[in-house]
């Protein structure tokens, strides 16, 4: 099939969504301080916390945050809504610091979800689908490239690969259920996977709250930059899934390493 013109200026916009700059170079631009540095400096138990308060959150965070959605709405996504109230439990995280994780990080993290919904929804999905629904999750492992990621791929589809068969077999075993349930080991094999990836932007997020001076009023803007950034992955990722539904996932692909592979030759 040809490609047009509006698809394919489609595809460029969620090209330079999806290879942007990870997460930490834009909180250490914000912060004023080498959040890598900082992140080195984490100790074991709060770094034990994290993954706890990161994984708890995950799966919850999809059946709330669909369950409070109109499916049959299909007008366009309210990114500042979920902004705003991102920054709101931000705010909250930077006053009290660590102390405040356990609660702060669930209600983020259902927000952002609430957010990759929405701009899901808009772009067409069946959110009464498990697998749009697992895509939704799929977001949370878009940090932005990464040094692991595999050279003769995009970071954007080396993530998927890496998540593809997890996936899969999580998408079989609750196609038939009401609620994505959390204690299955395919369950918990795609939570593993998943937070692995997505611990590193909450510990960046974390230690960057900590950062002396920072505070409420710091915590605030880290959480908007935080949704901000998931927020873009979210729009680009389902412009690509918009895409391989008319296209195919191979064409697709080879159009999106196309458009890199201009980029870098200019």
């Amino acid at each position: 099939m040809e490609w047009n013109s509006t698809d394919l200026h489609d595809l460029s916009t969620a090209v330079g969504l999806l290879e942007n700059p990870g997460l930490i170079a834009k909180v250490s631009d914000v912060v004023g301080t080498p959040i890598e540095y900082v992140l080195k400096q984490l100790p074991r138990a709060a770094g034990d916390t994290i993954t706890k308060v990161t994984r708890d959150s995950l799966m919850a965070a999809v059946n709330l945050a669909v369950k409070t959605m109109n499916l049959n709405d299909q007008g366009k996504p309210t990114p500042r809504r979920h902004v705003a109230l991102a920054g709101l439990a931000g705010g909250v995280g930077g006053a009290f610091g660590l102390l405040a994780l356990p609660v702060e990080l669930p209600i983020t993290t259902t927000v952002i979800m609430r957010s990759i919904a929405d701009i899901a929804r808009s772009q067409g999905e069946d959110l009464g689908n498990v697998e749009s629904r697992l895509a939704c999750l799929e977001v949370f492992a878009m940090g932005g490239p990464s040094d692991e990621d595999d050279a003769a791929e995009s970071g954007y589809f080396a993530v998927r690969t890496a998540l593809a068969q997890a996936v899969s077999e999580a998408a079989r075993y609750v196609a038939n259920r009401a609620v994505v349930e959390d204690g299955a080991p395919v369950i918990v094999r795609l939570l593993a996977q998943l937070a692995a990836r997505f611990n590193t932007v909450v510990g960046e997020k974390i230690m960057a709250q900590g950062v002396p001076i920072v505070g409420a009023l710091g915590g605030a803007a880290i959480n908007i930059l935080f949704i901000e950034h998931f927020q873009d992955m979210a729009r680009g990722h389902f412009i690509i899934r918009r895409l391989e539904r008319t296209y195919g996932e191979v064409e697709v692909r080879k159009a999106y390493g196309e458009i890199i592979s201009q980029r870098e030759r200019a």
